[in-house]
């Protein structure tokens, strides 16, 4: 796998998705941009630069063993059963184009409880997501109706599936990537306004990087083991400072003045809601912990305003969506 940090530049994207790791209750990260930017790889090399999951163990569903549980990690309990534990690699579940409702949730088995009185719950995509990173390419070709299902569990954390009277729940709780060529058409802005935090690539213009980029595909292609040996000291370092972020973020102290900032930033772009401003708080927080700091400061908010807001601003009739973003730095640069 490449190494996350050899990747060269796109620093919003791997910035957006630090954000996620450090703090899943942002709300994952909609990449908008072309092909060939190196968003599969970016997620698949952060799945493998972190460090194994807890889970129960045989458990289908991933569980954390201190909950939440799944409604069969909940009767074991009950029953007074111990919870054995072990350790799985994060995965980057990926979940295609056309796919049906069933297999995203999951299904009942009616027959087999109507005719031995248990329930069995066949595990969907959401299952195996669970604790992992759920990928999405595309997402704008996705039915309307599976992208407001995954958000939702995405939000809540839990997936709950009901057939004829017949009801099995289970922790869906995943880091969610999408990604969408803005040219193949939009999200409804009401899935757009639902994903924490988002960011617009492009492809590198740049030669001198264009050529390192080109440099770092043939070194690895040519020696993979001996490309990750010299990307090591940089993984390793990255790892621990994630680590770090993620112990320190509940102690990370917030002046007062921060939350006077982030509420005006929101009041003056007139957005609808208040999801904005509660991602923008928490995507500040977490950049923050990244740098090891000790409280959040205007330069936390700059840097992170426009990932948690720039999808989110409204725009009135006739007026072009370069305006709103237009004013969106200029509010970020007279911070």
């Amino acid at each position: 796998m490449f190494p996350f940090t050899a990747i060269v530049d796109q620093e919003d994207m791997k910035l957006g998705l630090l954000l996620n790791v450090i703090d899943p209750s942002i709300g994952g990260l909609l990449i908008m941009g072309e092909k060939g930017t190196a968003k599969s790889t970016a997620v698949r090399a952060l799945a493998r630069l972190l460090p194994e999951i807890e889970v129960v163990k045989g458990c289908p569903f991933h569980c954390f063993p201190r909950g939440p549980f799944c409604d069969y990690c909940t009767e074991k309990k009950e029953n007074g059963q111990a919870l054995e534990t072990e350790y799985k690699k994060m995965e980057v579940i990926e979940l295609p184009l056309g796919v049906t409702e069933d297999r995203v949730v999951g299904t009942i088995d009616i027959e087999f409880a109507i005719r031995h009185g248990k329930r069995r719950f066949e595990p969907g995509l959401l299952a195996r997501a669970n604790q992992n990173f759920l990928y999405i390419d595309e997402v704008n070709l996705l039915e309307d109706h599976i992208v407001d299902l995954l958000l939702d569990s995405a939000a809540m954390g839990i997936n709950r599936v009901e057939r004829e009277g017949i009801s099995f729940q289970h922790p869906a709780r995943f880091i969610l990537v999408g990604t969408m060529n803005p040219e193949e058409g939009d999200l409804r802005p009401q899935f757009l306004d639902r994903f924490g935090l988002c960011v617009e690539i492009r492809s590198i213009t740049d030669r001198e990087m264009r050529k390192e980029i080109l440099k770092r595909k043939i070194e690895f292609d040519t020696d993979p083991e001996g490309f990750k040996k010299r990307w090591e000291r940089e993984q390793g370092e990255l790892l621990k400072k994630i680590l770090d972020a993620k112990r320190i973020l509940a102690e990370l102290k917030v002046p007062d003045k921060v939350y006077d900032m982030v509420v005006s930033i929101t009041s003056e772009l007139r957005l609808d809601g208040h999801r904005g401003e509660i991602v923008l708080l928490k995507a500040s927080k977490a950049y923050s912990a990244f740098r090891q700091k000790e409280s959040v400061d205007i330069e936390d908010i700059k840097r992170v305003s426009h990932l948690a807001l720039r999808h989110r601003l409204k725009r009135l009739p006739f007026e072009e969506e370069e305006s709103e973003v237009k004013r969106l730095y200029e509010i970020i640069s007279g911070l």
